[in-house]
């Protein structure tokens, strides 16, 4: 699954992948993948995705759950 909550909030400080990769160690293609859905990213990445984007864990990766009806 995409992951738009951390593209928007990549771009909303204006802030390339390039640019985010280089501030937490990895690779341009790590954070592209991520975005895309294509690479699960361990637990202490996520949490350094956060601190450098200033958002909490369930702002970035809390998943909503689709509602069913009963």
């Amino acid at each position: 699954m995409k992951n738009l909550k951390l593209k928007a909030a990549r771009a909303s400080l204006d802030m390339s992948q390039e640019e985010l990769a280089n501030r937490i160690g990895v690779s341009r293609q790590t954070i592209s993948a991520i975005e895309k859905g294509d690479y699960n990213p361990t637990i202490k990445l996520c949490i350094a995705i956060c601190r450098e984007l200033g958002r909490t864990l369930d702002d970035l990766f809390w998943e909503e759950e689709a509602q069913h009806p009963i």
